[in-house]
């Protein structure tokens, strides 16, 4: 049986106030109509085993039940299994009277292949191509992997619907859109663009999303010169033209962001109003709420922050992966950090620091400046001062 209801204001806001004793007071940010804890669950995750995927059930209701509601997903991540996991464990939930459905906030996302064998392109063609009622081509397969045709986003939609076992997905998120560019100019993507954004605000109407963003991976981070770069401005203007005389529902962008990757936090790819800005500071100006994904860096931030940098955090950190999300939570303008969680004592770990209090702006400036310096040698890109400048 499918669970009706959606993510509401007064949902996520009880859920707050069940919480919030247990929680710092700026742990939960209020996000357009919603409050979304800082730190999410996020469930990337190889194809493993039914082990694996048990802990992750697990992992759900355990972050759920110590202060996290926002949940995120892809129907590409292991096999579809990490959302049939999700779905299983808000069930449980729910069942047991320890959450309600319009407190938590569920995401996924669509757009990549999820491959449940290893030739993909014979499994899409079988699938998408040859059946009558698809008019999807070969050449709407990018790469082997990728796809952004409106029936497949459709249909990939309705199958994440019932892995879930939801009537309402709260955020859902075309995958890594700019790999289109790969194959296709600026000219044509931003077409295929506003026709899936079409798709979206569809969705919206029939109540089967709350609303949409891009997840994406290089597109957030590239020069304007490179090849799969987006330009956010218009981004949002196709998705204004796809609602039409209506208010647009594209409201999030989930992109990598950590104490390695500054580039959407720091580099001025975009343009607002005649001026370069970053990112995040583009989304901002646009309505737009960014969500972090790799918030730890797969946790290959470990032993590489520098001394001088781990003396600015207090001794409430116990290590590197904790100082890692504690700075990508503290963002400004960060609607949350998603890390993922599947042992129970990396839940205990990671969400002790929601008793902790985010870090000041000030403070925030000042160790983004210390990173800068200590870690682009690392990179292979450096991130100029006056790059800075165009954030605060």
């Amino acid at each position: 049986m499918m669970i009706s209801g959606k993510a509401t204001r007064e949902g996520t806001q009880r859920y707050k106030e069940r919480h919030i004793k247990n929680c710092h007071s700026n742990f939960f940010h209020e996000v357009g109509e919603l409050t979304l804890s800082s730190i999410g669950l996020g469930t990337l995750t190889p194809p493993l085993n039914e082990q694996i995927y048990n802990l992750l059930t697990k992992a759900v209701e355990e972050s759920i039940r110590n202060g996290v509601n926002m949940i995120d997903s892809s129907i590409s991540y292991a096999y579809e299994q990490a959302e049939r996991r999700v779905g299983e464990g808000i069930r449980n939930l729910i069942e047991s009277g320890e959450a309600s459905r319009d407190e938590l906030v569920i995401c996924t996302k669509g757009g990549i292949l999820p491959h449940p064998t290893k030739n993909r392109v014979e499994w899409f063609a079988q699938n998408y191509i040859e059946p009558s009622q698809f008019s999807i081509k070969k050449t709407d397969l990018v790469g082997t992997r990728y796809c952004i045709h409106p029936e497949y986003l459709q249909d990939q939609l309705d199958r994440s619907l019932d892995n879930l076992g939801v009537e309402t997905i709260d955020i859902y998120y075309i995958h890594n859109p700019e790999r289109q560019l790969s194959k296709f100019s600026p000219d044509v993507f931003y077409s295929k663009l506003r026709t899936a954004f079409e798709v979206m605000e569809d969705a919206v109407a029939s109540g089967k999303i709350g609303a949409y963003g891009i997840a994406t991976w290089e597109g957030s981070r590239l020069p304007r010169t490179a090849r799969k770069y987006i330009d956010l401005a218009r981004i949002k203007s196709v998705a204004q033209e796809a609602a039409g005389n209506k208010e647009d529902k594209l409201k999030f962008i989930q992109l990598p962001l950590n104490m390695i990757r500054l580039e959407p936090l720091l580099l001025p790819t975009q343009t607002i109003n005649g001026k370069a800005v970053s990112m995040l500071e583009a989304a901002s100006h646009l309505g737009i709420f960014p969500v972090a994904s790799h918030s730890i860096h797969k946790g290959r931030i470990a032993q590489r922050i520098p001394e001088d940098i781990i003396s600015a955090f207090d001794n409430n950190f116990l290590n590197d992966y904790q100082r890692g999300l504690q700075f990508t939570r503290s963002t400004p303008a960060l609607a949350s950090a998603l890390v993922g969680m599947t042992k129970l004592e990396h839940i205990k770990q990671n969400l002790a620091l929601k008793e902790v209090s985010s870090i000041e702006r000030k403070n925030f400036r000042n160790m983004t400046h210390s990173i800068e310096g200590a870690l682009f040698f690392h990179y292979n890109f450096r991130l100029f001062s006056h790059y800075i400048k165009t954030i605060w």
